[in-house]
């Protein structure tokens, strides 16, 4: 029981990570282009 519990974060977290900008843009309430700008921004640095 325990494994699936930790395969569903593990896939959670995987979903999370692959949609990060759309994720971002919903709860930051900005565009998808301004917060993608923003990600390669940091990216760079």
């Amino acid at each position: 029981m325990t494994w699936f519990w930790i395969l569903l974060i593990v896939a959670a977290v995987a979903v999370a990570w692959t949609q990060r900008t759309k994720l971002l843009a919903k709860v930051l309430g900005q565009s998808e282009g301004r917060v993608a700008r923003a990600l390669e921004r940091r990216k760079r640095k």
